[in-house]
Order: structure tokens, then C-alpha cells, then sequence
């Protein structure tokens, strides 16, 4: 009964990683969806979701240096939305394994 109780335990815990590895890239993907569409900038949950973008793909947002800037924002916020899904779900499938 342990063991099914370690299964259990660590099945959860890959469904939590994957859900927050999933929430970051929704982030990430819905800046880019208010860039691409000019969202207005005034408004509390676009400045939100700018804010919460800038912070995750801090690593990778000026990462590009193409000439149009929604080339930049698509590339270095999509790299990072790819990156958390790829290895939020690497982690979870590992965590599953156990």
C-alpha cells in the first residue's frame, strides 16, 4: 500500500509541475497575443500580463535582434513559452516515471 502511495504522490506531483509549467506559457503566450493585436497598455490586466511576461522570459525577451519589433516579442517570448513546456513537461514525465 506504500508504494501505491509513493505512485500516487509523485503522479501528482507531475500533474502540478505540468500545470504550472502550462500557466507560464499561457502567460507568455497571451502577451504576445496583446502585442501582436496592439492591446491597450493602460489597461490593469494587459500591464499585468506585460509585467508577469517581462519576469519569466527575462532571460530571453531581448534575446533576438531582428529588425520588426513583433518579430522580437513572438521569438524571444515564444522561445521562453517553449522553453517552460518543454522542460515542465520533461519534469513531469520524469516525476511520473517514479
Amino acid at each position: 500500500m506504500s508504494a501505491n502511495r509513493h505512485y500516487r504522490g509523485t503522479n501528482e506531483a507531475g500533474r502540478v509541475v505540468m500545470v504550472v509549467a502550462d500557466v507560464l506559457a499561457l502567460i507568455l503566450g497571451l502577451w504576445i497575443l496583446m502585442y501582436l493585436l496592439d492591446a491597450n497598455r493602460g489597461n490593469d490586466l494587459v500591464q499585468f500580463i506585460h509585467n508577469a511576461a517581462n519576469w519569466l522570459a527575462g532571460w530571453s525577451h531581448d534575446l533576438f535582434t531582428f529588425d520588426e519589433a513583433w518579430a522580437r516579442v513572438v521569438a524571444g517570448y515564444g522561445l521562453a513559452a517553449v522553453v517552460y513546456l518543454f522542460v515542465g513537461h520533461a519534469v513531469a514525465n520524469r516525476l511520473r516515471r517514479y
